[in-house]
């Protein structure tokens, strides 16, 4: 199948290489010093046992126009960052194309095809004009979950840390052909894709933590394992998540594991440094609206109080705004 991975970063490069491996049309679509990484020298995935894999059967553009219509898109960006590509997606798009989105957080077709009072409603905070929604139509959206971390450590270049389950799903929760068929091809490249009847319910799950660990961590400069084991930011990581579950619960989202396991969780992973303290401290605009903003907006319309998760989400912006009127990166530096 012909694919298109839309950003060639941590996630999208691990995912495309691993598809051109399994013998499918990859086509990046990437700027700058990837674009010239990969048409010179393909992509490279190192992965977390040390072999290394080299995808020289790829194709690499910064033309949507060049790249044509797809029959899978793969949406790699972050949510702050779909709207700089939103205009020119639609070039990609087929009547029978299905577009694969790998944000963190409350994605912007959240209520489509979700029923109930809310059914169709635009999430202001992810989609605040609607241009994406207008672009990029749920219609054709598989939502999908990312539980692999990697990084991009050189122009062209991935290595993989753990994991390789991405679980995606129909909007309506139905088993689809097209669900099916594209989680067999992301089989045959060696994930775990399986088609769940409440993709929702994932998305919440992964949300969960991301919503807490990630700005605290910004702020702190403290990894999960620090977040988890220091007392006080524990407690204020479990009232968050304790607030966004009761959002939750009022949307008809059911958590499979409990509050204290899902913490236990991320204790486990270590020395981990979360997405949002590694673009702080490189400076790049922190994904916040998606990941907390979202939850805010969505205590606001189910009428659920979420002191603490206000209280973080104002810290954060305003650590956002601060280094953007700056230009500036903040790291912590051993003193002399």
């Amino acid at each position: 199948m012909k694919v298109a991975i839309i950003g060639a970063g941590a996630i999208g490069g691990y995912v495309g290489v691993k598809l051109a491996l399994a013998g499918e049309d990859v086509t990046f679509i990437v700027r700058g010093q990837n674009l010239m990484a990969i048409r010179n020298a393909g992509m490279k995935l190192i992965m977390h046992d040390g072999t290394e894999h080299v995808a020289s059967n790829v194709k690499a553009t910064d033309s949507y126009d060049d790249a044509g219509v797809q029959d899978i898109i793969v949406l790699a960006l972050k949510a702050h960052q779909v709207d700089s590509v939103a205009d020119q997606i639609g070039k990609l798009i087929g009547p029978e194309t299905v577009v694969v989105t790998m944000q963190n957080g409350i994605p912007y077709w959240y209520f489509h095809k979700h029923g109930g009072e809310f059914e169709g409603r635009q999430v202001e905070s992810v989609d605040p004009t609607g241009l994406l929604a207008q672009k990029i139509p749920p219609s054709q959206v598989l939502g999908c979950v990312v539980y692999p971390a990697s990084e991009l450590i050189a122009p062209g270049v991935v290595r993989h840390i753990e994991g390789d389950r991405f679980p995606i799903g129909e909007l309506d929760g139905s088993i689809s052909e097209r669900a099916t068929r594209v989680s067999e091809c992301f089989t045959n490249a060696g994930f775990k894709a399986p088609v769940l009847d409440n993709i929702r319910c994932e998305i919440w799950l992964k949300l969960w933590g991301n919503l807490t660990f990630n700005p605290i961590s910004a702020l702190t400069h403290s990894t999960l394992v620090d977040i988890c084991q220091y007392p006080l930011s524990r407690e204020l990581a479990a009232k968050m998540m304790a607030e966004a579950q009761e959002v939750a619960t009022k949307l008809g989202i059911t958590f499979r594991v409990s509050l204290d396991k899902r913490i236990a969780g991320a204790e486990k992973v270590g020395k981990h440094k979360t997405s949002m303290l590694q673009d702080v401290e490189a400076g790049r605009g922190p994904e916040i609206d998606a990941l907390v903003g979202s939850v805010v907006e969505l205590g606001r319309l189910t009428n659920t109080p979420t002191p603490h998760i206000d209280a973080t989400y104002a810290l954060v912006k305003l650590l956002e705004k601060t280094m953007a009127e700056e230009r500036g990166q903040i790291r912590l530096q051993k003193a002399a």
